[in-house]
């Protein structure tokens, strides 16, 4: 697994942004920003594989996702998909990519407590997201799985080197990949198990009984 460049990314002693929003100026440095594709079969078993693996027990999932039309399909699948297999929808929620504060859609996303979150979005709406998630509620990345729409190096740069460390997603063709600090890991394998174990089957999340 080879760890993915950041491009322009901070010094790596850059602390975790104290203001959830980010300025104009520091997404203008990144350059364009990809609109989120349309996902895969492959890639929305991947999310369900790194939640947990076949046969364990679903466990409650809020999920979060923007305002386009990707984004919201991609949701909406997984949504379905996870009630099919027997687990709880905790929340599904929404937010755009230019807000005040980002602090409703944190606190939406939250409070119903859940095991793990899914999202689907873009990336600058997404960043803005976390840091706010990071700042004012008990928002965990470990526990979060992410369609590919995050698959970017950019987003740890952007988010702040704490506020993503953790997350894990799919990739289109099924693969996986992890934010570790600064770095976006790649692991291509879709066959073998999920490195580090699956979120809710694997010692990441917490099970409540």
């Amino acid at each position: 697994m080879a760890p993915s460049p950041l491009i322009g990314s901070p010094p790596p002693d850059s602390p975790l942004t104290p203001s959830p929003l980010i300025g104009p100026g520091e997404l203008s440095a990144y350059g364009p920003l990809p609109a989120p594709r349309p996902h895969t079969g492959a890639e929305l078993a991947a999310v369900e594989r790194l939640l947990a693996p076949p046969g364990a027990e679903a466990g409650s999932v809020a999920v979060g996702h923007g305002r386009d039309d990707a984004s919201r399909a991609a949701a909406g699948a997984f949504a379905d998909a996870w009630r099919a297999r027997g687990g709880t929808v905790a929340a599904v929620v929404n937010w755009p990519e230019t807000a005040a504060s980002w602090l409703r859609a944190a606190r939406r996303l939250t409070e119903a407590e859940p095991d793990a979150w899914v999202v689907a979005a873009a990336l600058p709406g997404f960043a803005q997201l976390a840091r706010r998630l990071r700042h004012s509620t008990g928002w965990d990345p470990s526990r979060t799985v992410a369609f590919a729409s995050l698959h970017d190096s950019r987003l740890p740069a952007l988010a702040g080197r704490d506020a993503v460390h953790g997350l894990r997603g799919a990739t289109p063709e099924g693969g996986t990949w992890e934010i570790r600090g600064t770095w976006l890991v790649d692991c291509p394998d879709v066959s073998g198990p999920v490195p580090g174990g699956s979120v809710l089957g694997g010692g990441r999340g917490r099970l409540r009984g």
